[in-house]
């Protein structure tokens, strides 16, 4: 029998009576008038040309061979211009952003080297590096460093094995964001120590400002880039990693896709960051507006608050701890109004118990819903 490995983490957590997450997520899936607040996926995508480009290379049988392994090369240089980055960088297609981190990390970390991460975040990318050294998660979960990594913890918890930092900015699951003071000097600490920096910037695109690492820190930076959020594609798994041309040398060892990423995930990328500018300040415009409700919701809540407003990203914290409810109740309270949201424990192991996180790139209208489901909700499972 294979035992299981010794870094291996649950991050998914079974929801009450499903049998597994992959049972509870084929429910969801399948449920059409499901309102999809669970995952920070992004359902405000209209006819933009996105759909038609994949429909047309389905038609032309696109399917049926295999496309240039490393990403087609339209692609490749279609997200290099939108982040700037085209001289001295070099970049690689992937089956989605977390293919990318896990690449990424595998390249950069032998046997014995550290990581920083933070707590909450995304927990994967532990599990990702753990099998090599020690993932120090920092707390991150307080007023006084800003709910997010600090230049300043980063200092505090290097050790003299610290080969690696990530950074999600913004950060899932609290929208925060780094300045671009704070991204400059995270290079310096890159810089100093020898360390090397993943800046994954999957919701970038919702923020109000952004600063990419890359511009400071070019040939110690690897940047995660995503069709899943801000394309509304999560569905077609299609990501993108940019980094110096060594590093990517480096990730091209390891390839898990060798023989290419999706091709008609690709067709629809290409028409994605081609209209993208058409369409962008909608999508934001709409989730920066749809905050306001839920805030407006919470407020009417005793002891409930959102420790980050207004989020930067496309989701948000809700924390319940002084209401006495947990999160997993009010999230089943939810489901049965239709509405799929996450607790906690799948973005935090030390303070998953105190709150709720949802995504609201959703229609105005659902959001709406979900305000006045969460105020109902408070109070039944209150008593009051």
């Amino acid at each position: 029998m294979i035992s299981r490995k010794k870094y291996a983490r649950v991050a998914k957590s079974v929801p009450k009576g499903f049998d597994s997450p992959n049972d509870f997520f084929n429910y969801v899936y399948n449920d059409q008038d499901m309102i999809w607040m669970g995952q920070n996926t992004n359902h405000l995508h209209e006819k933009d040309g996105i759909m038609e480009a994949m429909l047309s290379s389905i038609k032309k049988g696109d399917y049926d061979k295999y496309p240039p392994p490393e990403g087609f090369p339209e692609l490749k240089d279609l997200i290099q211009e939108d982040l700037g980055l085209t001289h001295g960088f070099d970049s690689l297609i992937t089956a989605g952003g977390t293919e990318s981190l896990y690449l990424a990390s595998n390249s950069i970390l032998d046997p014995g080297d550290n990581t920083l991460t933070c707590d909450p975040g995304y927990l994967i990318i532990d599990n990702f590096c753990s099998r090599f050294g020690e993932v120090k998660s920092v707390p991150i979960y307080n007023k006084e460093c800003g709910y997010k990594l600090t230049p300043q913890l980063a200092r505090e918890n290097l050790d003299e094995n610290t080969k690696l930092i990530i950074l999600i900015d913004p950060l899932n699951p609290l929208g925060t964001s780094y300045t671009k003071e704070e991204i400059k000097e995270f290079a310096e600490i890159s810089e100093e120590h020898g360390i090397y920096l993943i800046h994954d910037i999957t919701y970038r695109d919702f923020a109000s400002k952004h600063t990419l690492m890359a511009k400071y820190a070019p040939e110690r930076t690897v940047t995660i880039y995503s069709f899943s959020k801000i394309y509304g594609m999560a569905g077609l798994r299609i990501g993108a990693m940019i980094a110096s041309p060594d590093l990517i040398n480096s990730v091209r060892t390891i390839l898990i896709n060798d023989l290419g990423t999706n091709v008609v995930a690709q067709k629809g990328a290409i028409a994605a960051v081609n209209s993208k500018y058409e369409w962008l300040d909608n999508i934001k415009s709409t989730t920066q507006s749809n905050q306001k409700y839920i805030k407006q919701a919470v407020d009417q809540v005793e002891g409930a608050y959102l420790p980050v407003y207004p989020s930067d990203a496309n989701m948000m914290v809700i924390d319940l701890l002084n209401t006495g409810l947990k999160p997993v109740e009010l999230s089943d309270y939810l489901l049965d109004c239709g509405i799929f949201v996450r607790e906690g424990s799948y973005t935090s192991k030390l303070f998953g118990h105190r709150y709720l996180r949802i995504s609201y790139s959703i229609p105005t209208e659902y959001v709406k819903y979900f305000a006045e489901c969460f105020v109902e909700g408070m109070d039944a499972l209150s008593g009051e």
